[in-house]
Order: structure tokens, then C-alpha cells, then sequence
């Protein structure tokens, strides 16, 4: 799948060119302008991109994982971000230079990212449509503010397309090695976002799909689990010595879902709020008290709303969710001083290019039943419906737009093809030629 020795030399040649343009692009964009990508204060530690560097120096300090906690153990958020941030000052030191190296490294990545992509739609589809998704995602701005910024998308996005390579190969080849891989990248996947721990789901419907033996299906699945688990145990271990409870991933999960139930991010209506005093009657007391609480309310919003406004509460959790992941660009600081509105508009035309390259992928899957483009599709799905119950926003649906971008390929190449066939047609016609 790697080797691309059938690819032709000024289409490979083209491929670089595009991978050092991103590098060159990127860097400079992280190099000029630095903190322009930061939006906390390390003084105020008030955005999760400072308060992931804090977590490194304490972790590297007093030898203790800690977020929201004071310099106390936490599981609010998997450990990823904090080791890989760690690691860098412990090379560079724990000043300037370690959050540059960051930044450097996530360039490296997004460049890493637009091969694997290059990859990928070459194995399923041909040189030109993956040429395409290749130049799509080298000048899809968002991308350079994913280098810039210090959040875990950019890390958690080459994971992501990693994992979908080993897929693949996993579910062409059907050797344990390669699901060793696959069960590898899912539990790296989990240490930066833990909801894709449940990814091997979407390979046991594929095996369904495929009509696997259920002998084989039974031996991926032990190999993927016992993977899963061994790779997991370190985190389990910590969790249960530190806080004498087993805690599979994290315990933040109420903030997100109650702030997911809220419509518009705001209260919900006064009958709720008589139909259960025990809060004061305004936003604000509903986020008090645990994670745990927070998660109980946030069923009783959604009990209340599916039950007295079940079209509002309907809408919200479906079409409102996911035009919260996928209608607005994860472009929160500007790149080279682009402006948004530029910058929506491309994406826009982007999302609706790949959704129609998806609807294409789904009638050729009907049509053929195509293991390889069915998994995009039910991967798109998986990582789409895990965000419904909680909060959606650009910065969740960013990690699967290169999906979205394969489609969209896959789709303009066939639609290339298409106008290429109606003009040679047109031609022979105008001559006179037989068609």
C-alpha cells in the first residue's frame, strides 16, 4: 500500500512538491507568528493549549498528572498531550523553545498527513484523485492553524489516517500482525481521545459485511482485545493506585454532555426549571457540582426536552449536531492574516464537494459491495454519532475531514473523467467518427 513504485514519476514528483510546500508553508507560519496560535494565558491558565503545557511541567516536575487539579493527580484528560510535551522539554527545556519544537513537530505531522492521504486514495481510488486530495489538504488553511495551535488534533488526525491505512491493509491481507497494528493505533488514538476506543466495531460490521468466518472474527477479536488491554493497563494501573477505583479513560465526560443538551448553548426552558427546583433556575446552577452530577443533568435536560419538546430536542441531536461538527472551518486564529469569511466560504464549498463525493461512495458500495469504501463511510459514521450526546463543534468534526476530502476527490477525478469522456464524444462527433 506504502510503495508507490506504480505511481508515475511526475505524479510522485508533483507529491513531494506538495509535501515540501506544507513544510515550508507551515514552518513559516509557526516561526512568524508563534503565540498569534495561543488561545489562553499561561498566567491565567484559561484555555486547554496553556493548561496542557502546565500539565507537562508539573508532570516533568513533581512526577504527577494533573489538569484542573492544582499540581494534584487528575483524570480529566488522557495522558497524550502531557507526555508528548514532557518529552520535548525534557530536550529542549520548559521555556519557549519546547512549545516551538511542538509546533515544528505538528508541521511534520501535517506534512506526514498529506502523503498518508496521497496514500490512501491512491489504493482505492488512482494517482489522480489522490494527487487532488493531496492539493486539497496542502491548501485547506485550517490545517495551519492546527500546526500553530497546541491541542491534540494534529497528533490525534496522523493517528487517525494511520489507523485507516493499517485498516486496510488489515482487512485485505486478514493477518494478526496487521490487526495488532490496527488494536496498536486505536489505544494510541484512545491516550489523545479516548471515544476511539470503540473503533473495532466498525471492523467487526466490515467482517460482517465481508462474511468473515466466525472462527476468524474470533481470533481478531481476542488479539485486538488482549492488545487493547495490555496497551491500556499502564493508564488502569495509575488510575486504580491514585484514585483506588478502576477508571477505564477519564472522568470528564458530565461538562461536555451537559453542555451538549443545552440548544444554543442556552438555559433550557422555565418549566424545566419548575419541574426540578433543586437547581436555582438559570445556566449557571446547572454546572454545579460533580462530573457525575453534571452528567445526571444533562438526562434530565434531554429526558424533559425529548418529552415536551421532542421536534426541538429531535433537530437538535441530528442535523444541529452535525452542522456544529462539520458547517464551520476549525479556524479560530487567523493564518498569514487570511479572514475567516474567506476561509468559510472555501469550506463550505469543500463540505459540500465531499458529501457529495460520499453519496457517491455509498451507491458504488451498494452497487459493489466495496470493503474499502464502506469503512470511510462507517468510520465517518462512528466518529460523527460518538459526539452526538455531547458538545459539537469545528474542533471535534476537524480530525475527520480528511474523509471528507478523499470523497470529495474520489468525486471531482470521476467528474473529470466524465467531462473528459463528453469531450472526446463531442469530438468524434464533430468529425464525424464513429463513437
Amino acid at each position: 500500500m506504502f510503495n508507490l513504485s506504480q505511481v508515475s514519476k511526475p505524479v510522485k514528483t508533483a507529491l513531494w512538491v506538495i509535501v515540501a510546500f506544507v513544510i515550508a508553508v507551515s514552518s513559516a507560519s509557526v516561526l512568524i507568528y508563534g503565540d498569534h496560535f495561543l488561545l489562553g494565558s499561561y498566567e491565567k491558565l484559561n484555555n486547554d493549549d496553556v493548561k496542557y503545557v502546565n500539565s507537562a511541567k508539573i508532570l516533568l516536575n513533581q512526577h504527577t498528572l494533573a489538569y484542573n487539579s492544582g499540581e494534584s493527580p487528575s483524570t480529566f484528560i488522557m495522558p497524550g498531550m502531557p507526555f508528548v510535551l514532557a518529552g520535548l522539554m525534557l530536550i529542549f527545556g520548559q521555556g519557549e523553545a519546547a512549545v516551538i519544537a511542538f509546533r515544528l513537530l505538528q508541521v511534520l505531522l501535517q506534512a506526514f498527513s498529506v502523503y498518508l492521504i496521497f496514500v490512501i486514495a491512491n489504493y482505492m481510488f488512482n494517482s489522480r484523485a489522490a494527487l487532488i486530495a493531496s492539493i486539497a489538504t496542502a491548501l485547506y488553511l485550517p490545517n495551519y492553524f492546527s500546526s500553530g495551535v497546541i491541542l491534540s488534533e494534529t497528533l490525534f488526525t496522523t493517528i487517525f489516517i494511520l489507523l485507516i491505512c493499517f485498516s486496510l491493509i488489515a482487512l485485505k491481507s486478514n493477518q494478526t500482525k496487521h490487526y495488532i497494528i490496527v488494536a496498536v493505533l486505536v489505544i494510541m488514538g484512545c491516550y489523545f481521545k479516548p471515544h476511539t476506543g470503540l473503533f473495532p466495531v466498525v471492523l467487526f460490521i466490515l467482517w460482517l459485511f465481508n462474511k468473515v468466518s466466525w472462527k476468524t472474527i474470533v481470533k481478531h477479536t481476542v488479539v485486538i482485545s488482549i492488545t487493547m488491554v495490555l496497551l491500556l493497563c499502564p493508564w488502569w494501573i495509575r488510575n486504580y493506585v491514585t484514585f483506588d477505583e478502576f477508571i477505564p479513560f477519564t472522568k470528564s465526560a458530565g461538562n461536555p454532555m451537559l453542555l451538549g443538551a443545552l440548544i444554543n448553548n442556552a438555559a433550557p426552558a422555565q418549566p424545566f426549571f419548575d419541574a426540578h427546583p433543586e437547581y436555582a433556575g438559570d445556566r449557571a446552577s446547572l454546572f454545579v457540582g460533580s462530573d457525575d452530577s453534571m452528567a445526571e443533568t444533562a438526562k434530565k435536560i434531554m429526558r424533559y426536552g425529548f418529552t415536551n419538546q421532542p421536534m426541538d430536542y429531535l433537530k437538535w441531536y441530528t442535523v444541529e449536531k452535525v452542522k456544529g461538527l462539520y458547517l464551520g472551518p476549525y479556524y479560530w486564529r487567523t493564518v498569514f492574516d487570511i479572514q475567516l469569511p474567506f476561509v468559510y466560504t472555501i469550506h463550505v464549498i469543500a463540505m459540500l464537494i465531499g458529501t457529495s463525493g460520499l453519496l457517491y461512495l455509498l451507491v458504488k458500495t451498494i452497487r459493489k459491495r466495496n470493503i474499502p469504501y464502506l469503512l470511510l463511510l462507517l468510520t465517518l459514521t462512528y466518529f460523527t454519532v460518538i459526539y452526538i450526546p455531547f458538545v459539537a463543534f469545528s474542533r471535534y468534526g476537524y480530525p475527520n475531514l480528511f474523509i471528507l476530502f478523499l470523497a470529495g476527490a474520489f468525486f471531482a477525478d470521476r467528474m473529470l473523467n466524465t467531462w473528459g469522456e463528453m469531450r472526446l464524444a463531442a469530438r468524434a462527433e464533430k468529425m464525424g467518427a464513429p463513437l
